[in-house]
């Protein structure tokens, strides 16, 4: 098992900032994704982020609207940066679902201080990412890779997987794998055997087999 870094995007329009706080971000072992603002959400979205440091003041749609569209997607906590200091911005900042409240101009140590402590106040300091051969299952950004490719899989199937990976090599039987991953105890064979049969597909386009049948008890992941 290995420690993937966390993802932090950076929105902020003033280029030269923007490039600070990302560069010292990267040094300091993140992974960086950062723009200039949020004309096209999309690719925000898409970044994953653990957290998020945004400007106030941006053109068009502003931070505070930005980390609202955010959160419709993801649980995002978020660090917001702004020219103003008054006592009554801090507190709209923080009725906007604030996390920290940094002021311009700042010390990128102190920044890189606020981010670490929203990381481990939010329990995201880091997320475990299991790698077995060839795949690996990154539960914090929710993507499987095998042989280098995204799997494209249902919140289901990634739960499935999930939790064989975790249990790497034991033996789980239907009624384990049916109140781990859809939390009840109701045994209906077909619906653990769909799932596990179009995982399988899926995981056996970019290599061997991984997920094994142990006749009369239940499945097992185990590298061939």
């Amino acid at each position: 098992m290995s420690i993937s870094a966390p993802r932090i995007l950076v929105v902020e329009d003033e280029p030269a900032l923007r490039g600070a706080v990302a560069g010292m971000l990267r040094q300091s072992g993140f992974v960086v994704g950062d723009f200039p603002d949020g004309a096209d959400l999309q690719p925000l979205v898409d970044f994953a982020a653990d957290l998020a440091v945004l400007d106030i003041m941006l053109p068009g749609m502003n931070g505070v609207a930005i980390a609202a569209s955010l959160r419709q997607f993801r649980d995002l906590p978020v660090v917001f940066l702004t020219a103003r200091d008054a006592v009554e911005d801090r507190l709209g900042g923080f009725a906007a679902g604030a996390d920290d409240y940094v002021t311009k101009p700042f010390v990128l140590e102190e920044l890189l201080a606020r981010v670490r402590a929203v990381l481990r106040r939010t329990g995201r300091a880091g997320t475990p990412a299991v790698v077995i051969a060839d795949l690996v299952v990154d539960e914090g950004t929710v993507r499987a890779i095998r042989g280098g490719q995204v799997l494209d899989l249902t919140p289901t199937e990634f739960r499935l997987l999930g939790f064989l990976v975790r249990n790497q090599d034991r033996v789980l039987s239907k009624t384990q794998l049916l109140t781990q991953v859809w939390g009840y105890d109701a045994y209906d064979p077909n619906l653990v055997e769909v799932h596990v049969s179009a995982l399988r597909r899926k995981l056996e386009a970019h290599g061997p087999r991984l997920i094994h049948t142990v006749r009369g008890v239940g499945y097992r992941l185990c590298v061939p």
